[in-house]
């Protein structure tokens, strides 16, 4: 070999060096987990806890970046177009599933453009009504609704949400058509909700829980096949006579396609940690959520995950009817 080959191979070889080295090392710098919703929604709560574990595995800060618009994908797009260098993540719930149906013009698509990090939790949704509603259980409810269903408002926290699927659901099943309200997020649609501006909203456990204990909200029913033992007094709808409906909310973590193996592997191992870890169990299970089994929280398993759940909600959004630009 002459000495410029030579020189030419321990040019590239030196330029390797750092990328291998920085992604061995990662994360050397603040990591950044996008939610595509408001802040004060139970998706955000979600992240905030994933972020103090993720601080105390890396050593490094970890921050919340709320991206809301677009029933969450605005947000998701950000992720699927960042640099793939695992500094910027992505938590997202059971929309990640429904957006190809719901959207004619999707800018992502979510086997493609997104690296999966593993599933994190399960969470239960609540039917609730706002306080002074006059009616007791889904007994009451249904023909409350079938009298007054063109003035009762039901609200969501936009396209794709999981209060909006939840509606949805719920409008199906009970054979009722009622008028929509969506919001940028759960928060504010909750704020109209305890102030009596809207009538209904579905919606996860992680941000429910509080209200209903607080006697702030009515509580209809849970979605889950079980009571929950953070209230117990909340019968299922299924319990009820609402048979079939169960609905749990699933969130997955995601990088950017192209994000480094090492940094990927960085990642899932800190969301192993955090879901083996008690405190960080006991602060979900406070909202009704439980952590995913440890075959979920992988890439795999959260791949084969989504595309189930993309197969699954493709025919019953169709049906409904519900599309967006």
């Amino acid at each position: 070999m002459n000495w410029k080959t030579f020189a030419r191979w321990a040019g590239l070889a030196a330029c390797c060096i750092p990328a291998v080295g920085s992604a061995q090392g990662y994360p050397i710098r603040p990591v950044s987990i996008v939610v595509p919703f408001a802040a004060g929604g139970p998706t955000d709560t979600m992240a905030r806890l994933l972020a103090q574990q993720f601080q105390g595995v890396f050593k490094q800060t970890v921050v919340v970046e709320n991206v809301p618009g677009a029933g969450g994908t605005i947000g998701v797009n950000r992720i699927a177009r960042a640099t793939p260098d695992g500094y910027s993540v992505l938590l997202m719930h059971i929309g990640m599933a429904t957006a190809p149906a719901l959207y004619k013009r999707l800018p992502f698509d979510p086997l493609k453009d997104l690296e999966p990090i593993g599933q994190v939790a399960d969470v239960p949704m609540t039917l609730l009504t706002r306080g002074n509603l006059p009616v007791n259980g889904l007994k009451d409810l249904v023909p409350y609704l079938k009298a007054n269903r063109d003035k009762v408002t039901l609200a969501n926290a936009g396209l794709g949400a999981a209060s909006h699927l939840c509606g949805l659901l719920f409008m199906s099943t009970i054979g009722i058509d009622l008028a929509t309200v969506p919001y940028k997020g759960t928060a504010p649609a909750m704020n109209d909700l305890l102030s009596g501006q809207i009538d209904l909203l579905c919606d996860q456990t992680s941000n429910t829980v509080g209200q209903i204990k607080a006697g702030k909200v009515r509580a209809i029913g849970v979605t889950s096949p079980r009571r929950l033992a953070q209230i117990p007094d909340v019968p299922t709808l299924a319990e009820q006579g609402l048979s079939g409906f169960e609905l749990n909310v699933w969130h997955g973590l995601y990088a950017p396609r192209g994000t480094p193996a090492a940094a990927l592997d960085r990642l899932n191992g800190a969301l192993n940690a955090t879901l083996k870890d008690a405190t960080f169990n006991a602060r979900i299970a406070e909202f009704g959520a439980v952590a995913v089994a440890p075959t979920l929280a992988t890439p795999e398993g959260l791949r084969s995950h989504l595309a189930r759940e993309i197969a699954l909600w493709g025919p019953i959004i169709a049906k409904a009817g519900v599309f967006a630009d």
